[in-house]
């Protein structure tokens, strides 16, 4: 049993302000692993009050030292994977060979990332006589998510101390394990009192409570769009910059001439990874009418070689995270199936065998319109929608016919023609032929996917940077 009863305030764990508690709830058997305390005000008053006084002389660091403290930062985390990825698998059941790999692998990446690119990252630039800097914005409340934890807290703390601003973090009161020993990390790395915090709480709290506050200068949030834009409401009295990373209902388009069993293969298992609760994930697969019967077989096949069990175990897919994950996935199940698309494999009800953790049947939906629910509603969890076109232009309408804009997939027998319709595709991360993940890229959406970008090393580093003018401090050019 996790007990999660003090805060990282200052350089020290402290007593929280309050009493209250929340448990936290392990999907695979439903048990409460632990528990969390939950913030307040208060508690982010001292948050933010201990960054503020971090701020004055951490944002005077030089290159040199905030490279060693990344440095230190990475030989620690180094030490603490295993117990991160533990930690993943309980609090949000990703299977232990995703949570030990691709989730605890993914927040060494981050730091590395960062830490390459403020090796050569530029803060001044010349303009006549005119010196162009740039300097940390400030204090920085970060709210994050619980499924991808690591992944999304270090993507933004690393770049954050990195151009030497100081944090706020709020992670996901659903999976608090991981950023707790995220925390510990940076206190044996031996990062300054104040400069990075840690308050646990829900977002009505302690998520308002940070993005309203006066004394934090910027407020990057992973979530919901309804999320995304509670922050924004609440940031806007201060006039603070808020940079969002929301939903998406990503297109993966499979033009003719391709090889379709693997391009099929390829997007059901990048659609199913992480059960499916992947803000990027290819939720929608768009084939060519005349394709249409061949994929169906393909994606029945392969569907039904998906394993779904204990994420200690060895299966494919784990639990979704929580109850109320649970109920909204059979809900939107239930209405794919009354609105007449077709059940390839799974559909509503619990996978056989499994009537204890939030075990959710992996789902292949053929015949979708994209007027359907299933097509136009972020459904996070594992199911995907075959959608079919007439023609490229018609997979590109279809493509974009969505509120969401944050990633896309383009699949074509040529290079050139896969980066003709990614061209088009109105979404800010497209992947092309298969290509693997990239850290050093810039992330982020459009539409209501969100604002801002994260990753990519020196585009991760500008929304954590105020540009400022210095007039006539260089020497005028001489005639």
């Amino acid at each position: 049993m996790r007990e999660l009863n003090k805060f990282y305030i200052d350089g020290a764990w402290v007593d929280p302000s309050g009493s209250d508690r929340a448990d936290v709830i392990n999907p695979a058997n439903e048990s409460v692993a632990g528990h969390v305390a939950l913030g307040n005000q208060a508690d982010v008053d001292k948050a933010v009050a201990a960054a503020r006084r971090a701020f004055e002389s951490y944002s005077r660091t030089s290159r040199e030292e905030r490279i060693a403290l990344l440095e230190a930062i990475a030989e620690e985390y180094k030490k603490r994977m295993g117990d991160i990825g533990a930690a993943i698998t309980e609090e949000m059941g990703a299977p232990a060979w995703l949570a030990n790999t691709g989730q605890a692998g993914s927040g060494l990446g981050h730091i590395m990332s960062a830490l390459n690119a403020l090796k050569e990252y530029q803060f001044e630039h010349p303009h006549g006589t005119t010196l162009v800097v740039k300097e940390p914005i400030g204090v920085v409340g970060m709210i994050t998510p619980w499924n991808w934890p690591m992944n999304q807290v270090v993507c933004k703390v690393a770049p954050a101390l990195a151009v030497g601003c100081t944090v706020v973090l709020k992670p996901s009161e659903v999976a608090p394990f991981s950023a707790q020993i995220f925390a510990e990390v940076i206190h044996a790395a031996g990062v300054p009192k104040g400069v990075f915090n840690l308050v646990h709480g829900d977002g009505p709290t302690v998520g308002a409570a940070i993005s309203s506050h006066p004394g934090v200068d910027m407020v990057s949030i992973t979530g919901s769009t309804r999320a995304g834009i509670e922050v924004a409401k609440n940031a806007a009295p201060t006039v603070k910059r808020v940079v969002q990373e929301l939903g998406g209902k990503s297109p993966n388009v499979l033009l003719d001439g391709i090889n379709f069993e693997e391009a099929v293969t390829g997007g059901i298992k990048g659609m199913m990874l992480n059960c499916g609760q992947s803000c990027a994930a290819p939720s929608r697969m768009l084939v060519p009418a005349s394709r249409l019967d061949e994929v169906k077989a393909i994606a029945k096949r392969v569907g039904e070689e998906l394993t779904v069990g204990d994420p200690n175990g060895n299966f494919t897919v784990g639990p979704v995270v929580s109850e109320a994950q649970f109920n909204k996935i059979q809900g939107l199940l239930q209405s794919g199936v009354d609105e007449g698309a077709t059940a390839l494999v799974g559909g509503p009800g619990r996978p056989e065998g499994l009537e204890k953790g939030y075990y959710v049947k992996p789902t292949i939906f053929a015949d979708v319109t994209n007027d359907m629910r299933i097509a136009r509603e972020e459904i996070f969890g594992p199911v995907l929608c075959i959608l079919s076109f007439k023609d490229e232009e018609d997979a590109i309408r279809i493509a974009n016919d969505t509120d969401y804009g944050l990633a896309g997939m383009v699949s074509a027998p040529t290079l050139e023609e896969a980066k003709a319709v990614a061209s088009r595709i109105r979404a800010g991360y497209v992947n092309l032929n298969g290509a693997p993940m990239d850290f050093g890229s810039p992330f982020g959406g459009y539409k209501q996917s969100g604002n801002g970008r994260e990753w990519g090393g020196h585009w991760g580093f500008d929304d954590y940077l105020e540009i400022k003018s210095l007039v006539g401090a260089l020497p005028a050019a001489a005639e």
